[in-house]
């Protein structure tokens, strides 16, 4: 069994997370038991998994995968009975068939189509890089539920200080983002931004 994770925004902000409570690899098999989802999406090997260590402060809480874009599932953590974080299947990786892309549309379509849940909506993309088209279809999924959704920019700890507000205004440009729409500048390496998204998330939560 999983060791529950306590996670901590100030020193008024914490709540603790299990393991995984469902595994979800078909439209239909979604999870609805009235908690606020919040769910996080990005291509594969953009840092997502650690991202999610950095929020819940466990190295291994949501492990990094060997062999990226080889599951197409939905993994849902319930988080103190308040929320589940939901880990949506990566995208964009290269060596994947062509019926595993066609899999990942369909999962991601129908998970968007059924937006209630959704507290908030967390895309992490690389820091270092312009949004590739993929980044752009899911931001518009993101954008088509009328939920609340913010951009993590990854990886930050891998730039040089000059060249940090260009990359971030690329990602804002690429992505079509409104001012409305934040734009988190992270490095789940250093731990940089996570205060700013768990404070994000427990706005979310409520």
């Amino acid at each position: 069994m999983t060791r529950p994770s306590r996670i901590r925004g100030s020193a008024n902000d914490e709540f603790t997370a299990s393991g995984i409570c469902k595994i979800c690899g078909a439209a239909g098999a979604f999870l609805h038991d009235g908690l606020p989802q919040i769910a996080f999406a990005g291509k594969s090997n953009v840092g997502k998994s650690s991202v999610l260590n950095c929020v819940l402060q466990r190295k291994n809480f949501a492990r990094v995968g060997q062999k990226p874009g080889k599951t197409v599932h939905i993994n849902y953590f319930r988080v103190d009975g308040k929320a589940h974080f939901v880990d949506l299947p990566g995208y964009g990786y290269a060596q994947v068939a062509e019926s595993e892309k066609e899999r990942w549309g369909k999962l991601m379509e129908a998970y968007f189509a059924e937006p209630e849940p959704i507290a908030l909506g967390v895309m992490i993309v690389d820091a270092r890089h312009a949004p590739t088209k993929l980044d752009c279809v899911m931001a518009d999924l993101f954008r088509s539920t009328g939920r609340p959704f913010l951009v993590v920019a990854n990886k930050l700890d891998k730039l040089k200080a000059r060249e940090i507000e260009p990359n971030l205004a690329c990602i804002r440009e690429t992505l079509r983002l409104g001012e409305q729409t934040p734009l988190l500048p992270f490095s789940a390496e250093k731990g940089t931004g996570r205060e700013a998204l768990v404070r994000a998330i427990f706005d979310a939560v409520g």
